[in-house]
């Protein structure tokens, strides 16, 4: 088949998908034409019709040389609010994202696959030996996609958007605060949830991590196999544990809910306060705890350390144990491949850690007997070599320039631009680390600030969803409109004092109350006696102070 004919072929299915309703003729010519753009490589432009919730919008996808695939999503000039908005991604990204709901709301929308194809080289197999894809994704496919957006929206509405924002979760909050220190004028406000800006030691945290669950034949694994089939059929140590901390904790802020509502103020010590839950022996059970599994639960709590002692990553929430299960934890349920062994961590120090490759990831991450293959053509290396001694000796100083966003000067960003940064974390996260996300923001207030809290609040503030998972989930309020407090804070003057966040089972909310502007937290006010009753579990009856 040539050329010529697949290019034809490919363009009847589009033009499929492609309107051209008599009453926005204007509209589909003024799409179409965006395809003929001089000065950026535009793939393709065309009406799609209305489905659903979404409206009819013109969408084009184009490409940033070398190998970066953007798409827009330009709402109707009748439906468009003014507002431009980059959508931020998760992961390691390598797709296209949507965002209807903003594009419902009038937002014109852009997202990129940040430099590569997830389809071709999933996880992070995009960075072996491949320093400019490196880059794409550390920093510069956002940049330029923010650039091509804005070009295009303003071509199609003949003028240039009114504020532009950022809104982004995980790799999306790192890559908000990337935007906020290397390119300051891209926004006017970003919100950047649960950043993993400290990119390299989190992910070598997360190996480090699994490295304490799968050593020595799974002994410190926190699930049990009961039966002796070889399965750990068990999780059963994870709720034993959880069930201490609240015991110990979940009354400190005068309410019993299943939530902490402040980790760092919970006294609880593994050897102290699971001294009567240990093993008499170390042929352990689901009902007490091993010397091997205690210093799991330990080194968890504690963070990554080296050979010296330094903690090189803030350890795990009290109160988080719950989600250690599925990000952590081999067992059956997950087939001995938790998420983070398959998802961010497991080939991470093979191809985004050090200068160097070291080789390619075993083909399967979650056998630990397995024997890597040195003389291969294209040579092994297995995650559970991995030695933390590596981060702290400065092997990822290079992937750590491109990709780590811990710069606390955003002087250029919330000064001189006027920029409106909010930030939020869960307290429940066992991904990324709130209390790093704390520390950055107290960093950044002392660079940016002098130190002023009280001034830094004008232009940006820290949002901490006790109980709340990565991103969501997790037992505590964690469902709430991300964007409009940061609009009316950036467009009226408005800075949000609070934000109202719920949490609901089987779809019914049944936990609503205010995320506080750190340091402040919510504090139960009202009817006396009544902490303990969910039903007064509203918004109306907790301050922050």
């Amino acid at each position: 088949m040539t050329t010529r004919t697949s290019w034809s072929i490919a363009a009847i299915a589009f033009s499929l998908l492609v309107i051209e309703p008599a009453q926005a003729q204007g509209a589909a010519q003024s799409c179409s034409a965006l395809a003929a753009t001089r000065d950026l490589t535009v793939l393709s432009a065309g009406l799609i019709e209305a489905q659903g919730n979404t409206p009819a919008y013109c969408y084009v996808r184009g490409l940033i040389s070398p190998s970066t695939h953007y798409h827009v999503q330009l709402p109707l000039p009748e439906n468009w609010n003014g507002r431009f908005l980059q959508w931020g991604d998760g992961g390691k990204d390598g797709d296209l994202d949507f965002a209807d709901h903003r594009l419902a709301e009038g937002y014109a929308v852009a997202n990129s696959n940040t430099g590569h194809d997830s389809a071709t080289e999933p996880g992070s197999q995009f960075g072996f030996n491949n320093r400019q894809s490196e880059i794409d994704f550390g920093y510069r496919s956002v940049h330029l996609t923010v650039m091509a957006g804005k070009a295009l929206a303003e071509r199609y509405y003949s003028s240039e958007p009114t504020y532009s924002y950022f809104e982004g979760c995980s790799t999306g909050g790192r890559q908000g605060l990337m935007e906020a220190q290397r390119f300051p004028q891209d926004f006017d406000g970003i919100v950047a949830g649960a950043p993993v800006n400290y990119y390299q030691a989190m992910n070598a945290a997360g190996v480090w991590w699994l490295q304490r669950m799968f050593k020595e034949n799974f002994a410190g694994n926190l699930a049990v196999d009961t039966d002796g089939d070889g399965s750990f059929d068990s999780v059963k140590l994870v709720e034993l544990l959880n069930d201490r901390v609240l015991q110990q904790c979940d009354a400190n802020d005068g309410i019993r809910d299943g939530v902490l509502n402040d980790p760092m103020s919970c006294d609880f010590e593994p050897r102290r306060d699971l001294a009567g839950l240990m093993c008499s022996a170390d042929g352990g059970n689901d009902s007490c705890f091993t010397s091997a599994q205690l210093q799991t639960i330990e080194d968890f709590y504690s963070g990554p350390y080296d050979d010296g002692g330094t903690i090189l990553y803030p350890g795990k929430a009290l109160g988080s144990e719950r989600e250690w299960i599925n990000l952590y934890v081999p067992n059956a349920r997950n087939r001995n491949a938790p998420t983070m062994l398959v998802g961010p961590a497991g080939d991470h120090v093979n191809f985004l850690f050090y200068e160097n490759d070291p080789g390619i990831a075993v083909p399967d991450l979650s056998n630990p007997t397995h024997v890597p293959g040195r003389n291969a053509v294209l040579p092994e290396f297995s995650w559970l070599e991995f030695d933390i001694n590596d981060l702290s000796r400065g092997d990822a100083a290079l992937m750590q320039s491109i990709m780590d966003a811990t710069d606390p000067d955003l002087s250029r960003f919330l000064k001189d631009n006027n920029g409106k940064l909010l930030l939020y974390h869960g307290w429940s996260d066992s991904l990324s680390s709130a209390r790093a996300t704390v520390q950055y923001f107290s960093d950044m207030v002392d660079a940016t600030f002098a130190g002023q809290l009280s001034d830094a609040g004008d232009s940006t503030r820290l949002f901490l969803a006790p109980g709340m998972g990565h991103c969501s989930g997790g037992p505590g309020p964690n469902t709430w409109d991300k964007l409009p407090a940061l609009v009316d804070w950036v467009e009226n003057g408005i800075a949000p004092d609070s934000i109202i966040a719920t949490h609901s089972t089987g779809g019914v909310v049944d936990n609503e109350r205010p995320l506080c502007p750190y340091p402040q937290q919510a504090v139960y006010t009202g009817p006396a006696g009544g902490a303990n009753d969910a039903s007064n579990w509203i918004a109306e009856n907790f301050r922050c102070r």
